[in-house]
């Protein structure tokens, strides 16, 4: 029997596709193979479909693709069942026993180093789905008696290549990042590369095997660092001092959810599009996002220039430059952006475009000294805009709408009631993958974890020490954390301008008041 998929809102332009009827194995199945054939129907409108342990994230376009339509169309496909017409692929990787954990594991296992690593190795893994960071793979086959439970305290770094266990999985870190699975061996397979079509080397419902080698034996030519292709215009400024965190940011890029990779974008959405406006790009036009602290820069030739957003105090050659209105840079002057006054992000544009040298697969990156930001080539040029309006006068608090859920059920009533009446303080650990709140913990009814499921920005986890997380657009496309709540579209950009400090409030609406403000937003996530 087919498992039957139950759809459900988490916002405007975002669907769950649950199997509350089905076993973990048959809904996640499911749940690939669906989101594999949604992506691959060209369907207009459809942004990305993330699979979890049991679920389908569907994001959409509301003005482009009707959610009647969408959802019927789910049905449609449901019907077919899993993996129908699709090849079995294997992988086979090698890997080097003998991570940090792995004395202890087999200690708790009763069974030898050795033993524990046979028995890893014997199995066969299926990828049930792809998320945490990109490229790393969720593997299911793990046999039981080798099971373990993550690390109370991640470590601050695990090492790529990192072969670990966390629960009944199996996963492989691509990249030195933050992490607590039990590490348990090393490999030298390369698990992403940005640069390639898909990005990761592996994908939901494909197979592992683990190859048992010596390290030495995994210790080939070093890996070259991929030569970085400079854009092809003219360079337009030279980067002096980057401030806190200076990024390229453009318009989001969905689709590579399934390989783990977030959508990226400028935070503040509103003020991307205003400072665009004013030299004449399109709204969406990559922009230089500076948060709290900005970036100096050098002019390589005359060009005409726009700051929205946070002030930051603007200086251009000496003299005072406006924010909200363009203005004209000489080559050779110094661009010096401060200290925000209120608010968190200011975006600068520049007449023609700035050019975006991120490759598809790659996350945000800070601009470092020395290097140099590049127009766009054979950019059709618009009108200049009027001069905005000041930059908002962001009061000390912000109301942000949410829709609740969608694991409500983790937590008593007394508790979401608490988590929408009381103040939340945005954390100085706060970063565009998520702003970290400070005040009153909340507790939790069931246990502070959930079957691992995609994740879109807004969405407001609660891990186990009950202080809440509102995931940005560098955020993971999945998490096992229960989410209390969703911030509508029509109210991201607020976060944008939420520094540390910060005090948010949120007001839970009904869908039809979070699908009436998204007009309001041009239609885009």
């Amino acid at each position: 029997m087919r498992p039957q998929p139950c759809v459900r809102d988490i916002r405007g332009g975002v669907l769950l596709v649950e199997y509350p009827d089905a076993s973990e194995e048959q809904a996640n199945r499911a749940a690939v193979a669906l989101g594999r054939r949604l992506r691959g129907d060209g369907v207009r409108g459809l942004l990305d479909a993330i699979a979890g342990a049991r679920t389908l994230l569907v994001l959409f376009e509301p003005a482009r693709l009707r959610r009647d339509r969408l959802a019927e169309r789910i049905e449609i496909e449901s019907r077919r069942g899993a993996e129908e017409g699709r090849a079995r692929r294997l992988i086979r990787i090698p890997v080097s026993y003998g991570g940090d954990d792995l004395p202890e594991l087999s200690r708790a296992s009763g069974l030898s180093r050795d033993e524990f690593a046979r028995r890893h190795a014997a199995a066969e893994y299926r990828v049930a789905f792809v998320g945490f960071v990109p490229g790393f793979p969720y593997l299911v086959g793990l046999p039981p008696e080798l099971c373990a439970p993550r690390l109370a305290s991640p470590r601050r770094r695990v090492a790529a290549g990192s072969v670990a266990i966390g629960g009944s999985y199996t996963g492989i870190y691509p990249q030195d990042s933050p992490g607590g699975w039990r590490l348990i061996g090393k490999t030298a397979a390369e698990l992403f590369d940005p640069g390639a079509n898909p990005p990761a080397l592996l994908g939901a419902g494909d197979y592992v095997r683990f190859d048992p080698v010596r390290a030495e034996e995994l210790a080939g030519a070093p890996k070259k660092p991929r030569p970085v292709k400079p854009p092809g215009g003219r360079p337009i400024f030279r980067v002096l001092a980057s401030g806190l965190f200076t990024s390229i940011q453009g318009a989001p890029r969905y689709g590579l959810g399934s390989s783990g990779v977030p959508p990226g974008g400028a935070m503040d959405r509103r003020s991307q599009a205003r400072a665009n406006a004013l030299v004449g790009n399109s709204a969406i036009a990559p922009v230089l996002e500076m948060t709290l602290v900005g970036a100096e820069l050098e002019a390589l030739e005359e060009t005409v220039v726009a700051v929205a957003g946070a002030d930051l105090s603007a200086d251009c050659g000496g003299r005072r430059a406006p924010c909200g209105e363009a203005f004209r840079v000489t080559a050779g002057e110094r661009l010096r952006l401060g200290r925000a006054r209120r608010g968190a992000r200011a975006y600068l544009a520049v007449r023609g475009e700035i050019a975006n040298p991120r490759l598809p697969g790659e996350t945000s990156r800070r601009l470092e000294a020395g290097e140099l930001v590049y127009g766009a080539v054979g950019v059709r040029r618009r009108a200049i805009g009027p001069p905005s309006a000041p930059p908002p006068d962001l009061p000390e608090e912000l109301f942000l709408r949410v829709a609740l859920g969608p694991q409500t059920t983790h937590f008593p009533q007394a508790e979401i009631d608490r988590f929408l009446s009381s103040p939340w303080r945005v954390s100085s650990a706060s970063d565009r993958r998520g702003l970290r709140l400070e005040g009153e913990r909340l507790t939790h009814a069931l246990a502070p974890e959930t079957e691992p499921e995609g994740t879109v920005d807004g969405s407001v986890q609660v891990p186990g020490n009950g202080l809440p997380i509102v995931l940005g657009p560098d955020g993971p496309v999945t998490g096992g954390y229960p989410k209390i709540a969703t911030v509508i579209g029509a109210d991201l950009p607020l976060l944008g301008q939420a520094g540390p400090g910060t005090t948010l409030r949120f007001r839970p609406v009904e869908l039809p008041e979070a699908l009436e403000a998204w007009p309001a937003e041009g239609g885009r996530r």
